[in-house]
């Protein structure tokens, strides 16, 4: 019986990464609960003391009228519901109450039906772009699209397979919209056991169809990416040996709302995670302030999560995002929240961040194109990138056999095509992690992160950056012959990390 062909999706642009903007709030929101539009119960997060229980704290929401729909007690997070709009005003410095927030915009309404389908609008919301792909025959001995994959070629992941396990014995956790668990590529490789849903108010759901995709294959493509099997089917990972782990946080609108990345993160720090890797922002808001009482709740309940998976040794790799933006600087945002409400106009500064991207411990990703180049679309900015890895990029040609600038990964459906973003970045640098916690079984998360910028290969900065050929420059590098600016401390390298 011969094999059953390889199929590569053709795949059209559906969106311009330039359309999400990652700004920040001066003032406070304001609007009427998502209950108002919806006939739902509005969502919040509440923060109880971080040790000690969350009795008290869940009987003052109660009195509230809330209602307690799920319970973090490590790290001292409620995630509530009510019908009151008032309800977070209310709840605030009552007895074991440290802060409440909405943790979805307070006018949430989702927009009428485009004409596209769900996947399409999950892609654009994401900013990923994605383009036509084609296939050809590998040469003996390699994977059948290995010719394509520029990406691994950059970072050297062929030559680190042939000198070492290849991330064997390391779990990586892909907080994403849920991974194929069919994909020729991926099966091997997927524990289906740990897997789990957390986009139903962050409870955590086991079953199948609660963490597989059902309307995007981002987090398909982006586990590919760290590791699809060399199997000598279509493509092979940074880290082919490692263990995969779904665990969705993205909805079917395409949201990825505080409750469900809390759930996220909690989950890999009680199941046995080493990595993590998020390609996504958490929504509403594109930064989080603490000026503003409601956004400032989300964040600390988001940070607790954070360093309660950093405290159980998990390394969080997330992407730097896709606007073109110096994160080092104040960004003007226009397009908060974003998920379908009034949006604002707002400047951020101190005491904005992205979540999770922004919070301590987190490695933040910037992209990179076929020629070494920051993308066009990837943020950046010193103390803001930590390293930078292939992401794929419209405007560099790969030398490859169709010249594709964008990565190549795996689709559901046994398919594969080629996308773009700091979201396919940064599951190259989780792949590499694996493949040092490989290589390092006794080392603590804290030194695989210091090892990921020890590795990497230093890009100095541009003489010019213009991209779209203007004549003008879309975006101004500091740091020299450094690079840091665009690239933090460089571009991984797969077998300096397994040297």
């Amino acid at each position: 019986m011969s094999p059953k062909p390889l199929r590569l999706k053709p795949l059209r642009i559906i969106g311009s990464a330039l359309a999400l903007t990652l700004l920040a709030p001066a003032v406070a929101a304001a609007g009427t609960p998502d209950s108002a539009n919806t006939g739902d119960p509005a969502h919040f997060i509440v923060i109880g003391p971080q040790h000690g229980g969350l009795e008290r704290t869940a009987d003052s929401v109660r009195a509230a009228d809330g209602q307690v729909v799920q319970s973090w007690p490590e790290i001292g997070v409620l995630l509530a519901t009510s019908r009151d709009s008032e309800f977070a005003e209310a709840v605030r410095g009552d007895p074991g109450v440290r802060a409440a927030g909405a943790s979805r915009n307070l006018a949430e309404q989702l927009p009428e039906n485009s004409g596209e389908s769900d996947s399409e609008t999950l892609e654009k919301r994401r900013g990923t772009l994605t383009t036509g792909a084609a296939s050809r025959a590998g040469e003996s001995g390699e994977e059948p699209l290995a010719p394509e994959q520029w990406d691994m070629r950059m970072i050297n992941a062929g030559k680190a397979h042939e000198n070492s396990d290849s991330g064997k014995g390391v779990t990586v956790g892909v907080l994403d919209s849920g991974i194929d668990p069919d994909h020729p590529d991926l099966a091997a490789n997927l524990d289906t056991s740990r897997s789990v849903g957390c986009t139903e108010n962050g409870t955590p759901d086991r079953s199948q169809q609660a963490w597989a995709p059902t309307s995007s294959g981002h987090g398909t493509h982006v586990a590919g990416t760290v590791a699809a099997a060399n199997n000598g089917v279509g493509i092979s990972g940074v880290a082919p040996n490692a263990t995969l782990v779904s665990i969705k946080v993205v909805n079917d609108e395409g949201f990825i709302y505080p409750g469900s990345a809390i759930c996220g993160f909690m989950w890999a720090a009680e199941h046995g995670i080493d990595v993590t890797n998020s390609s996504y922002f958490i929504d509403p808001w594109y930064l989080w302030c603490q000026r503003d009482r409601d956004q400032a709740a989300v964040a600390e309940a988001v940070r607790r999560a954070v360093n309660h998976a950093r405290g159980n040794d998990v390394l969080n790799v997330v992407a730097a995002g896709n606007s073109n933006w110096n994160l080092s600087k104040r960004i003007h945002d226009t397009n908060s929240p974003n998920n379908g409400g009034p949006t604002e106009d707002r400047w951020a500064g101190n005491g904005c961040q992205v979540l999770p991207g922004e919070l301590p411990g987190m490695v933040t990703v910037s992209a990179v194109g076929p020629e070494s180049s920051k993308s066009f679309y990837s943020n950046y900015g010193i103390g803001s990138v930590d390293v930078a890895a292939p992401g794929g990029d419209s405007r560099q040609t790969a030398d490859t056999p169709s010249g594709n600038g964008s990565v190549l990964s795996t689709l559901p459906e046994g398919e594969y095509g080629f996308y773009q973003g700091t979201s396919m970045a940064s599951p190259h640098v989780a792949g590499v992690a694996a493949l040092i916690r490989a290589e390092h079984p006794r080392w603590d998360a804290r030194m695989v992160n210091a090892a990921l910028r020890q590795q990497a290969d230093t890009v100095p900065c541009p003489k010019s950056y213009d991209t779209d050929g203007d004549g003008e420059d879309d975006a101004k590098c500091r740091g020299g012959r450094t690079g840091a600016g665009f690239y933090g401390a460089g571009i991984v390298d797969a077998l300096e990390a397994v040297r």
